[in-house]
């Protein structure tokens, strides 16, 4: 079994439209939530979002027709994957370079175009791109041709867990063989009336009218989440093709667990056992031992359910004492709720976090829940020698998705 690499990193976020960006302000404390600024709230009681902001699909290369054709969703993709694959500039065989970037949603903002177009005008007038510019897995294949990958291309949705399955799943290709080099992540642009209100009516949105106090994952007056939106991208090298080219190296990706709750299609399972697992064997992959400094990215949505439930799920995976001693942040108080896209920010976020050592805050976390009695690192970064990362990922359908990475150490690459 080969070890696997991150070598490229790409950005599309509330807080940052490329990685260093997005870092500099993750380690500020920066909330990229505001009002929402893409249609009018009068009628609906969420009034705030995660918004990308300032996105120019030029900038990263998307041809004008392609800008106007493409899903939202899709161009973030695109614009994702140009940066990760110009940061790390890949050298491998067409047919060996792969592809797995998921949506939790798909290509909403043509759904909605598209149905109003067949309510008003009838279904002579809808588009004949309408399939292939709304579908989930169109993203995926887009890059693909943009960059002309002809390995394995795998499109994931498990809702909130796409892309850290994606990522994942990406990392046991290469891992066992299957491709050399896999474009991962995923991708969401679900900031519509229809999105927002179905999530709104579900209960699961803040509807906190202050931007600074609607994403407070772990506080005891926390609403909900902020849906957000963007992509993350990464991407994924097996060890020695990186090492022959002279890569950069941002971490090791050494473990991965995916498991299912098998207990609510929206809902949690109460005492957090399938989270725990999927941390467990992400930790157990990376032989985690008691000399390891640990850094969870966490879940973090902000829900009255997910906190509470993943604190007792990290404390049943490590133990009360080591649960208690361990830094945890939700970097989801900033970026908000970026759905198919979290993920693979997060992975990204503590990836950086190991190679600076650096741990980012959970902002506006002034009174936590005492159901959740970890640290969170509230309010301001923390330095710490961390050795290990774990990125979780919890998405309705019960599924939970932890990826575990390893701080690199080009003295310690022959480990």
């Amino acid at each position: 079994m080969r070890r696997v690499v991150i070598t490229g990193m790409g950005v599309i976020s509330p807080v940052g439209n490329n990685p260093t960006t997005l870092w500099e302000n993750l380690k500020a404390g920066f909330c990229g939530i505001d009002f929402i600024r893409s249609f009018d709230t009068q009628d609906i009681s969420v009034k705030v979002a995660a918004e990308v902001k300032d996105f120019d699909p030029a900038l990263f290369g998307i041809d004008a027709s392609t800008a106007r054709k493409a899903d939202l969703f899709t161009l973030y993709a695109l614009a994702a994957s140009a940066q990760a694959m110009k940061d790390s500039n890949p050298c491998v065989d067409p047919e060996r370079l792969g592809v797995y970037i998921g949506s939790g949603i798909g290509g909403i903002h043509t759904f909605i175009a598209e149905c109003d177009k067949f309510r008003e005008q009838g279904p002579n007038r809808v588009s004949p791109l309408f399939i292939p510019t709304m579908i989930a897995n169109i993203a995926s294949g887009n890059v693909a041709i943009a960059h002309n990958a002809q390995g394995p291309c795998l499109p994931i949705v498990t809702a909130c867990a796409t892309s850290t399955h994606a990522i994942g799943e990406a990392f046991l290709a290469i891992r066992h063989g299957y491709a050399d080099a896999i474009i991962a992540g995923g991708t969401e642009a679900a900031i519509t009336p229809l999105a927002v209100g179905g999530f709104n009516n579900s209960r699961a949105l803040s509807r906190s009218q202050d931007p600074l106090r609607a994403s407070i994952p772990f506080d005891i007056q926390r609403q909900g989440f902020v849906i957000g939106e963007g992509a993350g991208i990464v991407i994924l090298e097996a060890l020695e093709n990186a090492l022959s080219r002279g890569a950069k190296i941002y971490a090791e990706v050494t473990g991965y667990g995916n498991t299912c709750d098998a207990f609510h299609y929206t809902a949690p399972k109460p005492d957090g056992s399938a989270a725990s697992r999927a941390m467990i064997l992400a930790l157990d992959a990376s032989a985690y031992n008691k000399n390891d400094t640990l850094y969870i990215n966490a879940h973090g949505t902000g829900t009255p359910l997910n906190d509470p439930t993943e604190t007792a799920a990290i404390k049943m995976a490590l133990g009360e004492s080591v649960a208690h001693r361990t830094l945890i942040s939700s970097t989801k108080s900033m970026t908000g709720h970026m759905l198919g896209a979290a993920g693979a920010v997060e992975v990204i976020a503590t990836a950086l976090a190991l190679q600076e050592g650096i741990v980012p805050p959970t902002i506006g976390l002034q009174e936590p829940d005492p159901l959740c009695d970890l640290d969170y690192v509230p309010g301001v970064v923390r330095r710490a020698d961390i050795t290990i990362g774990l990125s979780n990922s919890l998405g309705f359908g019960g599924h939970n998705a932890s990826v575990a990475l390893r701080k690199w150490n080009k003295n310690l690459r022959d480990e």
